[in-house]
């Protein structure tokens, strides 16, 4: 995908976060394989150590607890965050995946129930990045599996439509943190969107 700003000047930026992001998701996610959950309680997001242990805010972004868990996140961070790192830049894209992740876990701890229960994974992160390229790229078409187009605003849409049900119904998805990550996205999109008057070459994404 290529984005152009309205100068005709070509606006561009390598996926570099995006790409170091899901290295360092794949190692915590070896480092956990090798030293077992037990890693958790130092770096993993738990409500009731927030305030003691600070850095968790981001260092649980970075754990996930199976493969399936990685392997859907990092499916979706390479999806929208290519995009995105390109149409914004390193710098940026940086500040919105770290907020939103940050904002997510926050989320994660308002909402839920028990203030014990670690949530972990990059979720957050993932879906302000999502919401961002929603507000800038609305109708930018995902072809899911390389099948389904759908426009970004449908399909923020209809995961924040599921994450709303998603908050009260008993399940072990943190939808707080998803909800806020995505709020905070759609937030970043928003202030962006007037200093970033783009128009699109190309709309799709064929994944």
């Amino acid at each position: 995908m290529e984005f152009v700003e309205t100068n005709n000047r070509p606006y561009r930026s390598g996926p570099k976060w995006t790409l170091i992001f899901i290295g360092i998701a794949i190692a915590g996610f070896i480092i956990q394989f090798i030293t077992g959950p037990g890693i958790w309680q130092y770096f993993a997001f738990i409500p009731e150590h927030a305030i003691t242990r600070p850095w968790t805010f981001i260092t649980t972004i970075f754990l996930h607890a199976d493969i399936n868990h990685l392997f859907f996140n990092m499916f979706m961070l390479f999806a929208f965050g290519i995009n995105l790192e390109r149409l914004l830049g390193k710098n940026k894209f940086l500040i919105i995946f770290l907020v939103s992740g940050i904002l997510g876990n926050i989320g994660y701890w308002i909402t839920t129930g028990n203030y014990s229960i670690p949530a972990i994974g990059a979720s957050g992160a993932v879906y302000g990045l999502m919401g961002t390229l929603a507000i800038l790229a609305p109708f930018m078409k995902f072809y899911v599996w390389g099948l389904v187009p759908v426009p970004m605003i449908v399909l923020t849409a209809l995961y924040a439509i599921g994450d709303i049900f998603g908050l009260f119904t008993p399940s072990n998805i943190a939808h707080g943190a998803h909800i806020a990550g995505l709020i905070a996205g759609i937030a970043f999109g928003i202030y962006l969107r007037p200093f970033f008057g783009y128009r699109r070459r190309n709309k799709d994404i064929e994944l």
